[in-house]
């Protein structure tokens, strides 16, 4: 049961945390500097990554990783590998387009982009929706096609999961049967 309830526990916190980064350590996130000492047993959530906003997590590894447990850590590496591309190419772009944006308004106001003290000059909040919206009509088909994707990795990593917990379920079922007898 306790095997169960672990697994469950696993699988309501990748439910809950959609933004949450399953990777190799140093497979996706440049720079990555932490990592979690040798005798932990638990999966490491790492600071937010500076160009997506996701968290990188190291993943723990059992010594003795079934082939379906491996192959779940690996569906979920993947999943997060994709998330991480998806938002740091995605927040790249907006930063780009919107530098660009508020460049081209103020150069149509006759303004600099820094003020006479120095200070960044700004746009106002309805002159910033124009850029939203249009930001957001432009990449409507990304955002849906990504949507579609993330769907379905995780809709595999769940019947994974579900894998997973009836294999250790029926292992320990199995191993209490056995030593119940003795």
């Amino acid at each position: 049961f306790v095997e169960f309830w672990n697994v469950f526990q696993i699988g309501m916190f990748f439910k809950n945390s959609a933004k949450a980064v399953v990777m190799n350590s140093a497979c996706i996130f440049k720079g990555l500097d932490f990592s979690p000492p040798a005798h932990s047993r638990n999966d490491w959530i790492g600071p937010p990554d500076k160009h997506s906003n996701l968290r990188p997590v190291i993943f723990y590894v059992p010594p003795e990783e079934s082939p379906l447990e491996r192959r779940l850590r690996e569906a979920r590496q993947e999943a997060q590998a994709c998330d991480q591309r998806f938002w740091a190419r995605h927040n790249r772009t907006f930063r780009q387009e919107k530098e660009e944006f508020i460049y081209s308004r103020l150069k149509a106001k006759g303004l600099e982009i820094r003020d006479e003290t120095g200070q960044k000059a700004t746009l106002n909040a309805e002159e910033m929706a124009d850029f939203y919206k249009d930001f957001l009509s432009k990449n409507f088909r990304k955002h849906m096609q990504y949507n579609r994707d993330w769907y379905k990795r995780n809709f595999t990593i769940t019947f994974l999961m579900g894998q997973v917990a009836l294999a250790r379920a029926l292992r320990w079922l199995r191993w209490k049967k056995k030593n119940v007898g003795n």
